[in-house]
């Protein structure tokens, strides 16, 4: 039972509506040169002026359609609310991407509930509804606590996975802080002879719907913050799978792993070992 009284599938057409229309402004606006308008943490971690204008579209179309709630975003925070439901945007995930005309990079919106007075945290919230809208790579994620996940329209099932890790094809982002790049590269040094492959596609929110889609067998990041998890992790655990952090931990900034349960069992332990969640 959510913690406040909403439809749960009102509540995923909207996230769909608003996000198709930001993707809509992403892509059809998208110059042929995009430059950077800011930083944030370090000189790789950048914002392009298009972030702002998709997030202030979101703001505003979410205002229109839904006045009562709050909204938690990457690029201008956490606005509060009165009706205990906060939309978790990210106008742009894959940034990186998008600046250099990669094709993976998604508008993610989730509608959440939990404390009242604090801004929405992975660690207590619970997601309602969500959509990824990956506009270039022409896919859409969306899901409805309790109801399911979908991609285009078609349920997703989540399969069992892999019966080891050394068949698993695991998914992974990195940060952009340069003492967390270097932890970061000996994990995957660890890991590479261990299981089929990693990839690196540059949008945890597309990587973690891929897992869902069956197109990665599992993902694991450090430093997934709010906005990138919240419209995923909906998509997994609705497909089938779970969400979790290390050492017994929910997932969170610390550490996010999605997967099929038992993958999920055996890569934990791993990436425990290995001090995965840690920056030393």
């Amino acid at each position: 039972m959510t913690a406040v009284d909403v439809d749960v599938t009102e509540l995923m057409g909207v996230a769909e509506r608003v996000a198709r229309e930001a993707g809509a402004l992403v892509s059809d606006g998208r110059p042929d040169r995009v430059t950077v308008a800011a930083t944030k943490s370090s000189p790789q971690d950048v914002v392009t002026a298009m972030d702002y204008a998709s997030e202030e579209l979101l703001r505003r179309r979410l205002a229109e359609l839904r006045p009562d709630d709050g909204v938690l975003g990457e690029e201008r925070g956490w606005q509060p609310g009165g009706s205990g439901v906060t939309w978790v945007v990210d106008p742009i995930d894959g940034t990186v991407n998008y600046l250099y005309g990669q094709p993976s990079y998604a508008v993610s919106v989730a509608a959440v509930t939990g404390p009242a007075g604090v801004a929405p945290d992975p660690r207590t919230w619970t997601v309602l509804a969500s959509c990824v809208h990956a506009p270039t790579l022409g896919l859409t994620y969306t899901a409805a606590r309790g109801a399911g996940a979908w991609l285009d329209g078609v349920r997703l099932t989540m399969g069992a996975g892999p019966d080891d890790l050394a068949g698993c094809l695991l998914g992974t982002g990195f940060g952009y802080l340069a003492q967390r790049r270097a932890v970061q590269g000996r994990v995957v040094a660890a890991l590479l002879p261990r299981v089929r492959d990693i990839r690196r596609l540059g949008s945890a929110a597309v990587d973690l719907c891929s897992v869902a889609a069956g197109s990665l067998d599992a993902h694991y990041e450090r430093g997934l913050q709010p906005w990138d998890l919240a419209g995923a992790s909906l998509v997994v655990t609705e497909s089938g799978g779970v969400v979790v952090g290390l050492r017994g931990e929910p997932a969170s900034d610390e550490m996010t792993v999605a997967g099929p349960p038992a993958v999920v069992a055996r890569l934990t332990p791993l990436l425990e070992e290995l001090g995965a969640d840690s920056d030393a």
